[in-house]
């Protein structure tokens, strides 16, 4: 909590102002409430936007990365209905605005939501993007005993590229009616096991459910291959570890 206000303090003192008036969609619209969300992530600043006809979510950047890439894939998303429209991509105001999405944040998921999600993700796995993959072993600078055995296990697999949203804690997805992906910012091709061993440590899953969630998701038709599951969970601790231990010392632009 003291590092999310003082990120936000930070940042607050380089952007002190977001300026609404240039954008097409919000011509001739009164705007009813413009505010900061309570809930905010790390990579973003969030703002709920309300006119008289329409909710919108208004991202401010903290950090760079290829918003260009996330704004096209966020809309193949929401093609699929796992995402919101981005409608305005601004990166000399350095933010995005995309139709506000209603849902919760689950930190604990019953058979039911195990499986709707198992569904959405695979969804997201279908479709299909032409980029080069993402192994994310360059973005490990150090060397270390557990991330080295994981890399070379992965080596006896054939890799499963995937269109993998690559940033799945329970903050990033929204359960309603439908499930909706939120923070596309490092969403491309990487193997599907990265994403699976994402929700399975993010969520705790126990072995029942771990075991519920893959035979959903691959319906029956595919076995799950544990071995390369257990190396990516490995491999996506040590990344969120080193990220934010970069993140406290401000080694991320």
């Amino acid at each position: 909590m003291i590092l999310s206000v003082y990120l936000y303090l930070q940042w607050r003192k380089r952007n002190p102002s977001i300026n609404l008036k240039p954008y097409a969609i919000l011509k001739n619209q009164k705007i009813k409430s413009f505010s900061l969300l309570k809930q905010q992530g790390h990579c973003n600043l969030n703002h709920f936007l309300q006119t008289e006809t329409e909710n919108y979510l208004v991202r401010k950047f903290k950090y760079k990365s290829d918003r260009k890439a996330e704004f096209y894939i966020q809309n193949l998303a929401h093609k699929q209905g796992i995402a919101a429209k981005a409608l305005v991509l601004d990166e000399a105001q350095e933010l995005m605005i995309c139709h506000f999405v209603e849902g919760e944040h689950l930190f604990k998921l019953n058979q039911q939501n195990l499986k709707k999600l198992a569904r959405s993700l695979k969804k997201l796995h279908k479709i299909k993007v032409q980029q080069q993959p993402q192994t994310f072993k360059k973005l490990f600078k150090y060397k270390d005993k557990k991330v080295y055995e994981a890399f070379k296990i992965l080596q006896q697999f054939k890799p499963e590229y995937v269109l993998g949203h690559n940033d799945l804690h329970a903050k990033n997805i929204l359960f309603g009616q439908k499930i909706q992906f939120i923070d596309w910012e490092y969403a491309g091709l990487s193997d599907r096991y990265f994403d699976l061993a994402a929700i399975s440590i993010e969520f705790k899953l126990n072995t029942k459910d771990e075991r519920s969630f893959l035979d959903s998701y691959f319906s029956h038709k595919q076995t799950a291959n544990y071995k390369k599951l257990n190396a990516y969970k490995v491999i996506y601790k040590t990344l969120w570890t080193v990220w934010m231990g970069e993140l406290e010392r401000g080694q991320i632009e």
